[in-house]
């Protein structure tokens, strides 16, 4: 019986991802959205996003929807936020970092998420104030210090500032980077990974809303950069571990220190 929202999605991505895993490694791109060949589409985007908007309004039509492939239906406050495929590229050619993630936004925060690697069967769960779970068993993030930590960094680097910042991250720590949102913030709330920051970012809402919250009720921390709250529409974030916010944010030498 599907009687919450996380039910809901759960039951909704599960679903989906039984056709998906049919053609993994196997379907045809239809559209490049850029010149990035990560940045592309397939016909399963666009009919997996219909399957979960229509599918998720038979749990409770008055919540909106909002995907990637179609953008947002109406002004509702309370909306899905949904990727029917992070990861498209890696989706094409068979390799295991796509998921589809769909969080729930309840006036212009992140209430709940479920992100799904059909591939390797994890399923990401997260309500506000109730932990983040995969597979029905509490996870955490690590609590490596920067100095021993693998950090994924994702920044266009358009200028010497973030190429400066990117050089000192990567002398400080392990520099890892699969592209995909969904796949590597599921490994910094199991604690596999330490961390993820974006500057200069590229992705959408989509991209960052539902992972967001996965990561902070893991016990990690989710700020934008220079601040101290987190607007999931600012794509400009640290989702680390306690102590790499701490001394990234902290001391003389911060890389990205809170304006007072």
């Amino acid at each position: 019986m599907v009687s919450t929202p996380v039910s809901a999605a759960k039951d909704v991505v599960q679903r989906a991802g039984e056709n998906l895993i049919k053609h993994f490694g196997n379907v045809e791109i239809t559209n490049n959205k850029s010149h990035n060949a990560a940045d592309v589409v397939t016909r399963l985007d666009t009919e997996t996003e219909k399957f979960i908007e229509e599918e998720l309004a038979k749990f409770d039509s008055s919540i909106g929807f909002c995907g990637e492939e179609f953008g947002k239906r109406n002004d509702a406050t309370k909306f899905w936020i949904v990727d029917p495929i992070d990861g498209t590229g890696h989706f094409v050619r068979g390799i295991p970092f796509c998921t589809t993630m769909i969080g729930l936004i309840d006036g212009g925060k992140v209430i709940a998420s479920v992100i799904y690697n059909f591939v390797t069967k994890e399923l990401f769960e997260a309500e506000i104030g109730k932990g983040a779970y995969l597979n029905g068993k509490k996870i955490s993030v690590s609590s490596r210090a920067l100095k021993d930590s693998y950090v994924s960094v994702e920044s266009r680097l358009r200028n010497d500032n973030d190429i400066r910042i990117y050089k000192e991250i990567r002398n400080k720590s392990v520099p890892i980077h699969t592209i995909s949102c969904g796949y590597e913030y599921g490994l910094v709330a199991t604690g596999k990974i330490d961390g993820r920051i974006c500057f200069d970012s590229y992705g959408g809402d989509y991209d960052y809303a539902p992972v967001s919250l996965l990561v902070s009720e893991a016990g990690g921390v989710v700020k934008n950069i220079g601040k101290n709250t987190y607007d999931y529409t600012n794509h400009d974030f640290l989702a680390v571990n306690p102590e790499i916010y701490r001394e990234l944010t902290e001391g003389d030498g911060a890389l990205f220190p809170i304006n007072k």
